[in-house]
């Protein structure tokens, strides 16, 4: 990881990440807006979030979004069978990343550590804007287009 993307991530969360990353999604100046974080954080503590909005107007805009109501709107819109499968896709690639020879305590769920339905508009949305085949994230996207 670049010192300057160190930097920046950490202005950004106004802390210092809990786990390793990399910077997967890019705005149009180059500042981070989307992580991938390592599936365990320094000290082997699970991280069931995969990958993290970071983008400080997009966290709001998201924020905005959850609270009128959107984590439930979301649910009751996406079809139950498409979100399972997300979950179940993003957590055999965060579990994929785990070290082969770990003992420890395992991440659990799918996005964002939810094992069904939806929790964190954030969580779906980063994934979506990575590529993630997320119906929750493409549900955002379409809210916040």
């Amino acid at each position: 990881m670049a010192a300057a993307d160190a930097d920046a991530v950490r202005a950004r969360l106004g802390r210092e990440p809990d786990a390793a990353f990399d910077v997967v999604v890019r705005d149009d100046d180059g500042a981070p807006v989307v992580l991938r974080n390592a599936p365990l954080t320094a000290d082997g503590v699970p991280m069931p979030t995969r990958y993290w909005l970071c983008d400080p107007g997009l966290n709001r805009r998201v924020a905005r979004l959850e609270a009128a109501g959107g984590v439930r709107a979301a649910e009751a819109s996406v079809d139950p069978t498409a979100l399972a499968a997300a979950h179940a896709v993003y957590a055999a690639e965060r579990d994929a990343a785990l070290p082969s020879d770990w003992e420890g305590p395992r991440p659990h769920g799918g996005v964002g550590g939810t094992r069904a339905g939806v929790k964190c508009l954030h969580a779906h949305y980063a994934w979506h804007l990575a590529g993630g085949d997320d119906p929750v994230g493409a549900w955002v996207a379409g809210r916040l287009a």
